[in-house]
């Protein structure tokens, strides 16, 4: 791929500076690193850190593996406060959140782009070597850390999970036996306040505890123009006690509880953007002059590039079913005619345009975002003999998530028409609970409104429990080993509803709607009862907060997980020779998952076979359960190292490393859809559940020290051959799981320079190039007819969540009838495999309406469309991966002027990202732009007396971009999440330490 000028000249840069510090490197020897007479600039090495990345205590460059790792003073010099910043210190990994109550953490372009309840993470992470499928180490603050371990490459044999991608491991600070403590408190801009707090307490000699616990409070990084707030704060606080007892030299243990709270108005996504789709004004011969059905035939949004003035438009919502059926006649005025509840071809956005800026929403419904997770780990190590040692972990974690926010983040026009003056089919006055007094509408959930009011809200509830033991040798000899076997058991409930005012005012005024009543009794709704003597659809009264959820007047996508995972794994080292070392491992796994499908129940009813509206539900009320999916794998994979140490005389300390790995994650179920009687409505069934998926890694990598220390130079190659990746996109309402093929290869790079104990530089580059496999293809929501012309996209039955397509030809046949419009706009939903009751172009069919008769052609579209009328596959054959930019590269440099007693250090880092793409299809739509990051510190710091001042500013030149993008459903137009970085924050703190 061909690079920008600016890619270039910004990658010209970082490369010239990696050049420039190892040229500065080789002056200084060569000038002998002589040093001031002062001694204030003495050439130091750089600070060795100690990792765990084969679970026992190393230097990290005598690990051969691509491991970034970060002590808490790193971190903090980085201004790293969170796993999200990880991006900026790492080659080859991105971070976004995701769309749900996850997030997406990518290395090398393996991520969770899978984002089925049933899915496990591409790369792990986990708590002090203890695997956490759900956890908040992306949205809490790090809290007194040791350290911060990034493992590259699939991880199949040590870790406690399959891990494809990689792993990520914060290691906590444990108690030790000296005491001490530290205050820190910060003030900084949109009036964030900071503070945190530790102490350690040796109680005994073999007995200590740690206290530790930090809060921040922001306010928000988003303006709402409607409710005139701000939103998207911080409130949350962290905690955390750790205990550590060690009676003698043969046994150690230690017990840590972390709990982690937030209660805000974070903002689950960005702003939603769209370039809107009119729909068509000419169909072949045909020419279109009614805006109902214009509506129709559009999908709501077009796939245009989300950097275009167009892109801040909104959905055709006159496209949405729902608003169409809510045209329904809901009283007469007094001469007799009839009015409806809201008129024909109403766009409730007709008219509105969104501004540009992407941290401005507008909304009636400012954000909810509550979170609660606790992690307890108890750990055990047992000294069998000098040679042996025997370690247990038991960890057990609990995560209760609640987010919810504006569907939309922008306001719909008053849409309502007032039963003010309007009489009911009997010539009463419409009074009491049928009245809809102004025109204003009250929804259980969301409160009274006159405007289409749309709120989702995503809720999640985990636990899981693990226990590992392991067996690790020390012999003096050539030979050692870890072996050992872990369980995992994990059970998670996770909801995903979608409220909108005018689902529940269709169950209430078309399905619930009392027929045959005495004539004094006037216009009265249904009570929906199993004893009901219509098909009825069920009201929840409940408000959101305390929300029943057995209502069909929502939404709701319920999935039950229960995962129970064991394994066995073992590692064995031979020293070869002196400088050559063979690590063979294997690890044996057994995953089963069970899922319980709840589908759902959007304006679904039990048909009881009377006169009126049929749904084509089952039910009225609740959400039954399918049989269980039972899922089971048991997969074979470990990885094989050969590492040198040559001895060569242009530096200190050389590891070469060439490895083979084979990788690992278990596949899933997705999410059923609707509970849909096929005798009523038909559409294309899905595939029930999603592949595991595998990938062969090979790397080959050399991590050196030169010049006495004082440069560390690491590289690193490599090459991966997927099977099965696994990507998700919204299909039916859920995510629509998929398995791809793929590979992916490219080069890392990464140093330190310290040339004196003044000055370090830091740097990092990675490349990387990703391609989907030949032959592979899949059908894209925004594009179904990939450009053929005999084809187009309709709108469906409102029971039916996607959009289809139809031949061109037999929608010209339709429209071209002097047919009114409900009678044309029926047609072409049965094009879409439509509703039986209300006609079919099959011929042997009889039924109320024989379309068929009507318009002179047959038509079946499970079988003559193209996969069931869901559309064309799009080819993907050498497509980029999502989320996998060519090039990453960051640099930092920071400077200390020793002056006397105080110390003080000026750093500035520079992070750059490429371009990449947000979905699998890499069209114009997918594009996400190169952006960058720029950040300065400055710390004065006296440490006789432990006294730190700090200021500093993150996001220097308040950059905006957009880092991942959401596609959301047909049925609310195709809409799409952004998502973008915290805009720019200055602070600045003071801490004490003692």
């Amino acid at each position: 791929m061909a690079l920008s000028a600016s890619v270039r000249a910004r990658l010209g840069v970082t490369v010239s500076a990696a050049t420039l510090l190892l040229a500065s490197g080789s002056a200084w020897a060569q000038a002998g690193g002589q040093s001031s007479p002062q001694g204030a600039d003495q050439a130091t090495a750089v600070d060795d850190i100690i990792v765990t990345a084969q679970k026992r205590e190393e230097s990290i460059q005598d690990v051969p593996i691509a491991v970034s790792a970060f002590s808490a003073e790193n971190l903090d010099a980085l201004k790293i406060e969170g796993g999200s910043e990880l991006v900026r210190a790492i080659p080859n990994v991105t971070f976004s959140k995701a769309n749900f109550s996850m997030y997406n953490f990518s290395i090398r372009g393996i991520g969770t782009k899978a984002i089925s309840a049933s899915s496990d993470p591409a790369v792990a992470v986990s708590f002090n070597n203890s695997p956490l499928i759900r956890n908040r180490l992306f949205e809490q603050e790090y809290l007194d850390v040791q350290r911060v371990e990034v493992l590259r490459g699939p991880q199949g044999t040590l870790y406690g999970r399959n891990a494809t991608g990689g792993v990520v491991n914060m290691i906590p600070r444990l108690p030790d036996d000296v005491f001490e403590g530290v205050v820190k408190g910060e003030v900084g801009n949109y009036n964030s306040r900071r503070m945190s707090a530790m102490v350690n307490l040796p109680i005994t000699e073999s007995f200590g505890v740690r206290l530790a616990g930090s809060s921040t409070k922001r306010d928000g990084f988003d303006y709402n123009s409607f409710n005139d707030t701000k939103v998207n704060d911080r409130d949350m606080w962290s905690t955390r006690f750790s205990a550590a007892w060690e009676p003698n030299d043969r046994f150690r243990t230690n017990l840590i509880w972390e709990h982690f709270e937030e209660d805000d108005q974070r903002s689950r996504t960005g702003k939603q953007l769209c370039t809107t789709d009119p729909g068509p004004s000419r169909v072949g011969t045909v020419n279109i002059t009614s805006s109902v059905i214009q509506n129709r035939l559009s999908q709501g949004c077009l796939p245009g590039s989300l950097y275009s003035d167009a892109a801040y438009g909104v959905p055709n919502g006159g496209a949405f079913a729902h608003v169409f059926l809510a045209s329904l006649s809901f009283g007469d005025n007094a001469q007799g005619v009839p009015v409806q509840a809201v008129p024909l071809g109403t766009d409730p956005y007709a008219g509105l345009t969104q501004s540009r800026n992407l941290r401005e929403i507008a909304t009636s419904y400012d954000p909810v975002f509550r979170v609660k997770n606790d992690v307890v780990q108890f750990n055990m190590e047992f000294d069998i003999s000098d040679q042996l040692k025997l370690i247990s972990q038991t960890a057990y974690s609990e995560d209760n998530y609640y987010s919810s926010q504006d569907y939309n983040r922008f306001v719909s026009n008053p849409i309502f028409n007032s039963t003010d003056g309007l009489f009911d089919s009997l010539r009463q006055p419409i009074i009491g609970p049928s009245a809809l007094p102004g025109g204003y509408y009250t929804d259980p959930q969301l409160g009274t409104s006159n405007r289409m009011v749309s709120v989702d809200l995503s809720r999640s509830d985990n636990r899981q429990w693990s226990q590992e033991l392991r067996l690790q040798s020390d012999f003096e000899g050539r030979f050692n080993f870890s072996i050992g076997a872990n369980y995992l058991d994990f059970k998670s409930q996770d909801d995903y509803y979608v409220f909108n005012n005018l689902f529940t005012f269709l169950a209430e005024y078309y399905y619930n709607n009392a027929v045959g009543l005495p004539s004094n009794q006037g216009r009265q709704k249904l009570l929906c009862t199993p004893q009901a003597t219509k098909e009825c659809v069920y009201v929840d009264p409940t408000s959101i907060d305390k929300l029943a959820g057995d209502g069909h007047n929502y939404f709701r996508s319920k999935n039950v997980i229960h995962t129970r995972s064991w394994a066995i794994f073992g590692e064995a080292y031979w020293d070869i020779s002196p400088d050559m070392r063979l690590t063979a491992g294997l690890r044996y796994t057994d995953d089963r998952k069970v899922s319980t499908p709840y589908p759902s129940q959007l304006l679904l009813g039990a048909d009881r076979g009377n006169p009126g509206p049929s749904s084509g539900g089952y039910v009225s009320r609740g959400y039954p359960a399918l049989p269980d999916i039972d899922q089971r794998w048991d997969a074979v994979t470990g990885r094989l190292v050969l590492d040198w140490k040559p001895v060569t005389p242009f530096t200190d300390d050389t590891l070469v490393y060439a490895s083979y790995a084979r990788g690992y994650k278990g596949g899933g179920a997705n999410p059923p859809r609707v509970d849909i009687n096929p005798q009523v409505i038909q559409y294309q069934p899905l595939a029930e559940t999603f592949e595991p998926e595998y990938v062969n890694a090979f790397e080959i990598g050399m991590k050196n020290s030169l010049y006495d220390g004082k440069v560390r130079l690491n590289a690193t190659a490599f090459y991966y051959d997927y099977t099965d990746y696994q990507v998700s996109q919204i299909v039916d309402r859920i995510s629509l799981n998929e398995n791809f093929d793929a590979r992916s290869m490219g080069l890392e790079l990464e140093t330190v320079f310290q040339p004196t104990r003044n000055l370090r530089i830091d740097a990092n580059l990675g490349y990387l190039k990703t391609r989907i496999g030949d032959g592979e293809g899949s059908i894209d929501v925004m594009n179904r007819t990939q450009g053929n012309a005999d084809w187009m996209v309709l709108r469906p039955w409102l029971q039916v969540p996607s959009n289809c397509v139809a031949p061109t030809k037999h929608v010209q046949t339709i429209l071209s009838r002097p047919f009114p419009d409900n009678l044309k706009t029926g047609a072409l939903q049965a094009l879409c495999g439509g509703s039986l009751r209300t006609g079919t172009f099959d011929p042997n069919y009889t039924s109320s309406v024989p379309f068929w008769r009507l318009f002179g052609f047959t038509y079946d579209p499970l079988t003559e469309a193209p996969n069931g009328g869901r559309g064309f596959e799009a080819d993907l054959s050498g497509n980029e991966l999502p989320n996998s930019p060519n090039w990453t590269a960051n640099i930092g440099a920071q400077y200390t002027f020793f002056l006397g007693d105080w110390d003080l250090t000026i750093r500035g880092d520079y992070y750059y990202q490429g371009s990449s793409y947000a979905r699998v299809y890499n069209t114009e739509y997918d594009r996400l732009r190169s952006w960058d990051n720029a950040n300065l510190s400055v710390t004065l710091e006296r440490s006789d007396d432990g006294l730190v001042f700090q200021a500093y500013v993150k996001n220097l030149f308040d950059k905006t971009p957009i880092t991942d993008a959401f596609t959301n459903s047909d049925d609310t137009g195709l809409t799409t999440n952004v998502f973008t970085l915290d805009p720019r924050l200055v602070a600045f703190s003071v801490s004490k330490r003692f």
